[in-house]
This record gives C-alpha cells, sequence and structure tokens, in this order.
C-alpha cells in the first residue's frame, strides 16, 4: 500500500474529464437546486452555519498528520476516483496498525444521521479504495456541537445512492437548467437561502398563485 503520508503531494489527472467536488454532493442531496446554482450559476454564499463550519474544519483542514496510540491521523489528504470522476479532501483519515483506513468527516452540529453526509463519507470511501486498493468497509461522522462521533457503516445500499446520485448530478450539471425552488424547512439554514428565496419563487408560493391566476381565462 502506497504511504498515506506522501499523497498530499500528488493530484488528480483525468485528462479532459471534468471532475466534481465531493462537496457538491452533499449539495445535491441537500437539495438539487443549491447543487445547480453552485454548480452551474456558480453561486457561493456565507451564513453563520458555513461560518460555524469553517471553524469546526479549522484544525482538520491543516494537511499533516500525527500519530496517537498506534493509530496515524492524516488531515487534509487530497482524494480522486478516475472512475467516478471525483475530487476532494478528507478531513482526516486514520490509518490503523493493520492498515485499514477510516475517513473522518467534521460536522458542525448535534449527532444526527443524514443521508448526504454519509453518502459524503461514503464517496471519500470510494475515493479512498480506488486510491490504495484496499477495501474500506466503515468511516465515521464527528458532530462538534455534541463533540460525538458516529459510526457510518458503508453498505451495498449506500454505495449505490453514491453512485445512483453522481449520475443524477452530472445530468442535472448538463442540463444548464437550475430546478425550481420548493421550501421545506432546512431551507432556512442553507447559505443560498436569500438568494434563491424559496419561499417567493416556489410552485406553492403565494406571488406564484396569483401569477397563474392572472393568466387564467
Amino acid at each position: 500500500m502506497t504511504s498515506i503520508k506522501h499523497l498530499n503531494t500528488q493530484s488528480a489527472s483525468f485528462g479532459e474529464r471534468e471532475t466534481l467536488p465531493l462537496s457538491l454532493l452533499n449539495d445535491f442531496l441537500y437539495c438539487p437546486r443549491r447543487a445547480a446554482l453552485k454548480g452551474i450559476e456558480g453561486i457561493r454564499s456565507e451564513n453563520k452555519h458555513t461560518v460555524l463550519g469553517d471553524i469546526v474544519h479549522e484544525h482538520a483542514d491543516l494537511p499533516g498528520y500525527e500519530v496517537a496510540k498506534g493509530v496515524t491521523l492524516l488531515r487534509a489528504l487530497l482524494v480522486w476516483s478516475e472512475r467516478l470522476g471525483l475530487s476532494g479532501k478528507c478531513d482526516v483519515v486514520e490509518q490503523h496498525a493493520d492498515g485499514s483506513l477510516v475517513p473522518i468527516e467534521y460536522k458542525k452540529g448535534k449527532r444526527r444521521a443524514f443521508e448526504n453526509d454519509d453518502a459524503q463519507l461514503c464517496a471519500q470511501a470510494l475515493c479512498l479504495e480506488e486510491m490504495f486498493r484496499w477495501p474500506i468497509g466503515r468511516g465515521a461522522v464527528f458532530h462538534a456541537a455534541s463533540k460525538r462521533r458516529r459510526e457510518v457503516e458503508f453498505t451495498p445500499e449506500l454505495r449505490a445512492l453514491v453512485e445512483r446520485s453522481l449520475t443524477e448530478l452530472r445530468g442535472l450539471l448538463d442540463s444548464q437548467r437550475v430546478p425550481p425552488a420548493i421550501f421545506k424547512p432546512a431551507c432556512e439554514e442553507c447559505s443560498l437561502f436569500e438568494i434563491c428565496l424559496p419561499k417567493a419563487v416556489s410552485e406553492d408560493s403565494r406571488a406564484q398563485r396569483l401569477a397563474r391566476q392572472l393568466f387564467q381565462t
């Protein structure tokens, strides 16, 4: 197996194929419109949640490694998959004495399971498996607010979700069409809330209902 201590000096090279960032998969599963606004329109924005997230990642985003209790902890490891056309960064990867690798993703919130977070973590594992040719059965999400770690098993179902979602994400980006807004409670935590305006422009909004009535005969 290649030593993970030296992987940050390497980079992905896929010829002419455009790679997708791992974070965009998370965005897509959170909200396809959010992914389209980022991936098609190139829109970025910040709110208190993104700032808190940056603070949580501050230590993990510093490339380097350390050894604790016989486990090598590699921070900010660059990862990629030529097969999936993915690239990005793992917050932390644990390498244990038996050679097994465990990706760790840092999140700002309390210990709660979210499909988009688990899929992002699983996608990291798929990248690591391709890079190291080493099976990875599990990872973990560290929730900063509760300081608790949640184990995630990379089941066949979760792996299939990642592959299927990447196909749908590429189709969305290739279409160059931003999906209509659909308001849901999670919208108010999104950093693009003030740009997306889901309450104002969604199909069920009062403004849209009035607009439809205006053109009814």
